[in-house]
C-alpha cells in the first residue's frame, strides 16, 4: 500500500506563522509535524509515500528529499494553486494507484495524533473508503457524521451522538471516479479545485463508506493557540 501526505494547504488560521514557513513544517516539541507521520507510516510499513504541495512547497522537498533519512521514498506532487483535498488526490492518483481497486492511505499533514496505523481495518469488498473518526474537539462540538453498525453516515438530527473526521483515511481509487453522461466512469477532472467534503457526504449516503473510532491522541493543529498548546505537552 502507498499514502499520501495532504500537505498543500495554505494554512490562513495559522498566520503568522505560516507567512514563512509551510503549515506541514510547523513543529511540536522540536519535530516537523509532516516528519511525526512519515515515522509512523514507516513504522506500519508503509515506505512508499507522496507529498503533495503549493504554498513554500520548495521547503518541504528541501527538508524531507527522497526520504531515505526515515527509510521512507518520498515523491511530490506539486500543485502551482493548492486543488483542495479531492483536487490534490485526483491529480497525485497517477503515483498511487494503477486499478480502480487498488488502496491507499491518505493523512491531512496538519494533524497531530500517535494513531497506531496497523489498526486501520481492511477495506471491505463493498466500500470505496474507511474514515477513521475521532470524539468531538472543542472546536467542533457538532461534529461531522454518525456511525451507524461501522458505516458512515450524515447525521439526521441533532440527537445522534456524532464524530469529528479525522483527516486519516483509506480510500479505493474508484471512490474518484464518476458516471459520465455516456454511462461509463472516469476520474473526476485532474488539475480542478475540488473539495472532499461533498464527496464524502454524497458516499456516506448511498452507505459505499465504513468508519471506526479511535480515542487516541488527536488535534487539528488549526490555530497557533493549539499549537502552542501542543508544545506545552
Amino acid at each position: 500500500m502507498k499514502a499520501m501526505i495532504l500537505a498543500a494547504g495554505r494554512g490562513e488560521r495559522m498566520r503568522p506563522l505560516t507567512d514563512d514557513c509551510p503549515k506541514p513544517l510547523l513543529q511540536v516539541n522540536g519535530i516537523p509535524l509532516i516528519e511525526y507521520h512519515i515515522k509512523n507510516l514507516v513504522a506500519a510499513g508503509i515506505q512508499n509515500i507522496v507529498i503533495n504541495h503549493a504554498w513554500l512547497g520548495q521547503q518541504i522537498v528541501d527538508y524531507l528529499g527522497c526520504g531515505k533519512q526515515f527509510a521512507a521514498n518520498i515523491s511530490y506532487s506539486e500543485e502551482p494553486v493548492a486543488l483542495e483535498t479531492a483536487g490534490g488526490i485526483i491529480k497525485a492518483l497517477p503515483m498511487l494507484t494503477e486499478h480502480e481497486d487498488d488502496v491507499f492511505m491518505v493523512i491531512n499533514a496538519d494533524i497531530y495524533c500517535d494513531y497506531n496505523l496497523k489498526k486501520l481495518p481492511l477495506l471491505s469488498a463493498n466500500c470505496n473508503a474507511h474514515l477513521l473518526l475521532v470524539e468531538n474537539p472543542e472546536h467542533n462540538r457538532q461534529g461531522d457524521f454518525v456511525l451507524v453498525e461501522g458505516m458512515l453516515a450524515n447525521p439526521k438530527s441533532t440527537q445522534q451522538a456524532t464524530y469529528t473526521f479525522s483527516g486519516i483515511a483509506l480510500y479505493r481509487k474508484r471512490f474518484f471516479e464518476q458516471e459520465s453522461t455516456s454511462g461509463h466512469k472516469a476520474l473526476i477532472a485532474q488539475q480542478a479545485v475540488q473539495p472532499l467534503a461533498p464527496m464524502l457526504r454524497a458516499a456516506a449516503d448511498q452507505q459505499k463508506i465504513s468508519a471506526s473510532v479511535t480515542d487516541t491522541a488527536w488535534t487539528d493543529v488549526g490555530t497557533p493557540e493549539r499549537l502552542a498548546r501542543l508544545n506545552t505537552i
